[in-house]
């Protein structure tokens, strides 16, 4: 193996694994890219990554700047690893209805954190949109570069090595590719990587939580899985890249999540367990002979003090 320049050389060529035990009988093949092995345990070193790049090479971000963004916490720790990999300071906005876990780690790479109250503890339109507003007038300091990842094209780049790997990795047999939404940015640079190489033979499902179904024309609402249902249609969707729009319950969600660490030992979030559950629904109408591919966000490890896995741990005995 070669020696990295630095720890951003850790960043991608992620595994593709095949899951075995929560897949029920006659249903497609099931692979899930295991995001969580990345440097920060969450694929969006891949975007935190692209975007400071992108803003140093055009002036945008100067040697001794200011790096500012809204976060629940794995876009903050990750841009907090690049600007630790590379001398900026970081400045984030956050929540304490996000995990502990997420803050603690935004804060051992460095960043320094507003935190933006949530009164009812829950992922809202309202919370959001307090953040990023809160992030809008902290970018507009001197010598300040609010990535904004909401509008920022940029992090759509940074996904493509995740459909190039994909492809790769299946050596092009892939049936059916589903991801997530919370900017849009991830489904929309590894699906259109993979359209690319399939054209429309690829089936793109969009995810989002059943209590907020904006992307299925539904209203918004309060729910609890991290990262994803900001509320609204984000600036990046891209509704023609996507063939379906499917949505996945909280609770249903968090079951998937433990389920995969207790029968298939991939610890993960809650926006993974709906991957998963949207993916075996898929692989279910396009039978056993076919492939799906689903992503694995994060890991499970940032989880821990939620109720995802609270409860494994408050069963242990002395």
């Amino acid at each position: 193996m070669l020696i990295g320049d630095n720890a951003l050389a850790a960043i991608g060529h992620t595994p593709l694994v095949r899951l075995h035990r929560v897949v029920p009988p006659d249903c497609a093949e099931i692979l899930v890219k295991v995001e969580g092995q990345n440097p920060t345990g969450s694929m969006k070193d891949r975007m935190a990554q692209a975007v400071i790049g992108v803003a140093e090479r055009d002036g945008r971000l100067k040697p001794g700047g200011t790096v500012v963004e809204y976060t629940g916490g794995s876009t903050g720790a990750a841009l907090a690893l690049v600007c630790a990999a590379k001398g900026y300071r970081l400045r984030i906005v956050s929540s304490a209805a996000f995990s502990a876990e997420k803050l603690t780690q935004m804060a051992a790479f460095g960043a320094e954190l507003t935190l933006v109250p949530s009164p009812d503890g829950m992922f809202t339109e309202r919370l959001f949109r307090d953040m990023i507003a809160t992030a809008a007038r902290l970018g507009r300091e001197p010598d300040t570069f609010w990535t904004d990842q909401l509008h920022n094209t940029d992090s759509i780049t940074g996904y493509h090595s995740m459909g190039q790997e994909i492809w790769a990795q299946t050596e092009g047999r892939v049936d059916a590719f589903v991801q997530a939404v919370g900017t849009a940015a991830s489904l929309r640079g590894a699906a259109s990587l993979l359209r690319y190489h399939k054209q429309r033979r690829l089936h793109v499902v969009a995810v989002e939580p059943a209590e907020s179904p904006v992307l299925s024309g539904g209203a918004p609402g309060a729910h609890r899985i991290e990262g994803i249902g900001i509320g609204y249609p984000p600036p990046l969707w891209d509704p023609t890249l996507v063939d379906e729009v499917m949505a996945v319950s909280t609770a249903d969600a968090e079951a998937m999540a433990r389920r995969l660490a207790r029968e298939e030992g991939l610890c993960a979030g809650t926006s993974s367990g709906a991957n998963v559950l949207a993916a075996i629904e898929i692989g279910r109408r396009l039978g056993a002979r076919a492939r799906v591919v689903t992503v694995l966000v994060d890991s499970g490890l940032k989880y821990l003090s939620t109720p995802v896995f609270r409860r494994e741990a408050q069963t242990l005995t002395p």
